[in-house]
C-alpha cells in the first residue's frame, strides 16, 4: 500500500492483493461507497466514482462485485457513515509515514493506527509534521510487458493528454499528472487504449530514506504489516527505499 513505488514493488503489492482479495475489495467497498454518497450512483456524473472503479479494476475486482457495490451503496444511503481520516508520523531512522483511513469510530481507528507506530518503535505526529516532504500527483503505471508501443510515442500521448512528465525504467513507465488533471489523463489514455496497471492519486516523497539495520527494517515491516492487516487503513505512504 506504499503509495508510490518502483514497478518492482507493486509486481509484489499486486501478489499480495490477491492473497487477500477480500481486504482490498472491502476496502474498495468504502471508497465507492463514499464516492456515490459524494456523488451519486452514475459514473458518467461522478468522475470520483470513475476513478476508483478504475482503480478497483487494476486490482482485478470483478465487473458484477463493483456494480453491486455501487447498487448497495446507492440503496443503502443513511448507512453510509465512513468518515475519512488522516495520520502523520515517523518510522524507524526518521522515516515518513503518512496513513490514510476511512472509518466510523475514529477512536477505535487512532488506537489501531497509534498501536502500530509504537510496536514498531515509531511515533505519531501532529499533522503537517511529514505531508510537506511528499507531492500529491496523479500517478499512472504502464507495463511495458502489456504496452506494444515505444517510449516516444507513449510520452507524446500522456502529453498531449494533460500529463506533466513521464519516466522510463526498466519494466514499466511512470506517468505524473497534477492531482486536479489526474481523472481527464486517465480517461484520455484509456480511450487511447493505453493499458494501466496502475492508475491513482497518491503521494510521493521527494526524497528517500534507506534503511540498512536489521532492526529498523524489521520494526519498519512490523509497522507496515499492522496497517494493511487494519480494514480502517485506505493507503499508507511513506519514504522508506524498499
Amino acid at each position: 500500500m506504499s503509495g508510490h513505488s518502483k514497478f518492482a514493488n507493486i509486481k509484489h503489492k499486486k501478489a499480495a492483493n490477491d492473497a487477500a482479495k477480500g481486504k482490498i475489495f472491502t476496502r474498495l467497498g468504502r471508497e465507492i461507497a463514499v464516492a456515490v454518497k459524494e456523488g451519486g450512483a452514475d459514473p458518467a456524473n461522478n468522475s470520483k466514482l470513475k476513478d476508483i472503479i478504475a482503480k478497483a479494476k487494476s486490482n482485478n475486482m470483478p465487473n458484477d462485485t463493483i456494480e453491486r457495490s455501487i447498487k448497495k451503496a446507492a440503496g443503502d444511503l443513511g448507512a453510509v457513515n465512513y468518515e475519512f481520516v488522516s495520520y502523520e508520523g515517523y518510522g524507524p531512522k526518521g522515516s515518513a509515514i503518512i496513513v490514510e483511513a476511512l472509518t466510523d469510530n475514529k477512536n477505535r481507528t487512532a488506537s489501531n493506527i497509534r498501536n502500530a507506530f509504537t510496536k514498531g518503535n515509531g511515533s505519531i505526529g501532529t499533522q503537517g509534521c511529514v505531508s510537506f516532504m511528499f507531492d500529491e500527483k496523479g500517478f499512472i503505471l504502464v507495463d511495458k510487458e502489456e504496452y506494444e508501443g515505444d517510449a516516444d510515442e507513449l510520452m507524446m500521448v500522456a502529453l498531449d493528454a494533460g500529463a506533466e512528465d513521464m519516466s522510463e525504467e526498466e519494466d514499466c513507465f511512470e506517468i505524473y499528472t497534477a492531482p486536479d488533471d489526474f481523472s481527464s489523463v486517465r480517461e484520455k489514455l484509456e480511450e487511447a487504449g493505453i493499458p494501466m496497471a496502475e492508475a491513482e492519486v497518491t503521494m510521493i516523497p521527494q526524497t528517500y530514506v534507506s534503511l540498512t539495520d536489521e532492526t529498523d527494517i524489521k520494526n519498519f515491516q512490523r509497522t507496515m504489516d499492522l496497517l494493511d492487516d487494519d480494514d480502517d487503513v485506505q493507503n499508507v505512504y511513506h519514504n522508506v527505499e524498499e
